[in-house]
């Protein structure tokens, strides 16, 4: 083992109970009824730690942190950590020590959840091993692993649905596009024949009002447009003059009636 792999902690609990496992008679699994759990051999905290491709479960006292005893795991599963028959929360681990001595120990948690952070945290650790050797000897042999082939075989074909695509080339070939005014803008069609436009006066201001009996003498007078007067904005003295005559006649209303009756008075 390299010495440059450092050691990291995986799980720790605070309080776990080691018992004392009787020798195995048959091939069956171990059972925690078979065991004194109300006498415990020894109490203390559990750590789980690993360097490289090893684990190690630690059990260590809670206060001083002295090492009573550890069991390095190579693999899981295996007969360094079982699981017991009849309980989840007790395990029978395989302790060794500096000698090379091993014994088969009964480790048991309080809360089922500790038992599962335990169990748990074993297993991660040799998933992260196994993807390891695997990255590992894909790259010293990256020709070996599977090729994927997206190209047509010999005789392959293909067909290609383009109904829609007609269908929509059809419909967009029948509307006929609107002429396009300056600046790319589109016009839009001149209103219908025969009607002439109505002349609407600027705003605050009338249309001037002709005679009762008043009719076209020719048809050249038909053709002649109406003066308008000047918009809001212009100068007062040609509002003034524009409006000068309709102000005389709304004054002298008898005058006008006398010399032309025709005209109506404003």
């Amino acid at each position: 083992m390299a010495d440059s792999e450092y050691e990291s902690v995986l799980c720790v609990k605070p309080e776990v109970h080691v018992y004392r496992v009787p020798p195995r008679a048959s091939n069956r699994g171990y059972r925690a009824a078979e065991w004194q759990l109300d006498q415990p051999s020894w109490s203390g905290r559990l750590r789980i730690t690993s360097k490289g491709k090893m684990a190690f479960i630690k059990l260590e006292d809670k206060n001083s942190g002295e090492l009573f005893a550890q069991a390095p795991v190579d693999q899981f599963p295996s007969i360094a950590v079982e699981g017991v028959t009849d309980s989840s929360r007790y395990f029978v681990i395989r302790v060794e020590d500096e000698s090379g001595r091993r014994a088969f120990i009964g480790v048991g948690f309080v809360d089922r959840g500790d038992a599962f952070d335990f169990n748990v945290a074993i297993q991660d650790h040799f998933k992260w091993v196994k993807q390891q050797s695997e990255l590992a000897k894909q790259a010293q042999n990256p020709d070996q692993g599977p090729k994927l082939d997206l190209g047509f075989k010999e005789g392959q074909t293909i067909k290609l649905n383009i109904a829609n695509m007609k269908k929509k080339e059809g419909a967009a070939g029948n509307s006929k596009p609107r002429p396009a005014g300056p600046g790319g803008l589109s016009l839009l069609p001149p209103p219908p024949a025969g009607r002439s436009p109505a002349l609407i006066p600027p705003p605050g201001e009338q249309l001037p009002s002709c005679p009762a009996d008043y009719q076209p003498t020719s048809t050249a007078n038909t053709d002649v447009s109406l003066s308008w007067p000047q918009p809001v904005g212009a100068t007062t003295a040609a509002s003034a003059d524009i409006w000068g005559d309709f102000a005389k006649a709304s004054g002298s209303a008898s005058t006008q009636n006398q010399q032309s009756p025709g005209w109506v008075q404003f």
